[in-house]
């Protein structure tokens, strides 16, 4: 979908693209090898100009992040799949000032890394080097930011789509737990029904000695993480499918 998609480009919005589409221009090459206008000449000049520098950096989620609006970054998941972490944090609180992470978790679409404050917590600097992006829920907003300031020198990958916007694109409204409730998916009978004050409350019964209360906490994060996997191929393959609609061209 990356390579069909033209909103990146300064002045092209959804309607835009849609008619590119709609003259058969599929992909960037067919713009970039299309024999006659698409627009006016200038426009076409400078869309071909912003194509060619798009193949330059294909393999740059930054590039993309950059330039494509919020709710349209789920665009890249296809092409950078391969290096993704699925990634969720757990907290003693909502404040960063106050508060501290407790638990860090990543799946890397195979294998769950789980990082505890207080035994491996600063592994995580080093271990998300290895990856060009990170799909979170509402991440902007909350994780990657925490996460930030409690690692001040990270160097977080550079590419990341926050789910909820291409969820709430979709008509999906609500935290993670209630869209999972609502396509069916489901958690495992210790951990169901358990939120963010509960994650809370876990890391306190932890620190006061209840070794299952880590455990728990930590099957809880890996459910967050484990199941933003099959939510992210979901919305990938809806938007796509609504974007290319030939209704839509």
């Amino acid at each position: 979908m990356l390579q069909r998609t033209f909103m990146h480009i300064q002045g092209i919005g959804e309607k835009t693209e849609k008619r590119i589409w709609s003259k058969g221009i599929a992909t960037w090459q067919d713009f970039l090898d299309w024999p006659g206008p698409v627009f006016s000449p200038g426009r076409d000049r400078l869309i071909r100009a912003a194509l060619e520098e798009s193949l330059l950096h294909l393999d740059d989620p930054a590039y993309f992040k950059k330039l494509l609006p919020s709710n349209q970054s789920w665009r890249m998941y296809r092409r950078f799949k391969g290096k993704t972490a699925f990634l969720d944090i757990e907290t003693s609180g909502l404040d960063q000032d106050m508060h501290e992470i407790t638990v860090i978790g990543v799946y890397d679409g195979q294998k769950v890394f789980s990082y505890v404050n207080g035994f491996n917590l600063p592994d995580f600097e080093i271990d998300i080097a290895e990856y060009d992006m990170v799909i979170t829920f509402n991440g902007a907003m909350f994780d990657l930011p925490f996460i930030r300031r409690s690692f001040p020198s990270i160097t977080l990958p550079e590419g990341h789509i926050d789910l909820m916007h291409a969820l709430r694109k979709l008509g999906y409204r609500g935290g993670l737990k209630k869209i999972e409730k609502d396509l069916g998916i489901s958690r495992g009978e210790d951990i169901d029904g358990l939120g963010g004050y509960e994650a809370v409350l876990l890391w306190r019964a932890w620190q006061n000695g209840d070794k299952a209360a880590l455990d728990r906490l930590i099957a809880y994060n890996t459910a967050d993480i484990v199941n933003l996997k099959p939510l992210m191929e979901l919305a990938y393959d809806r938007l796509s499918s609504q974007a290319l609609a030939p209704d839509a061209l």
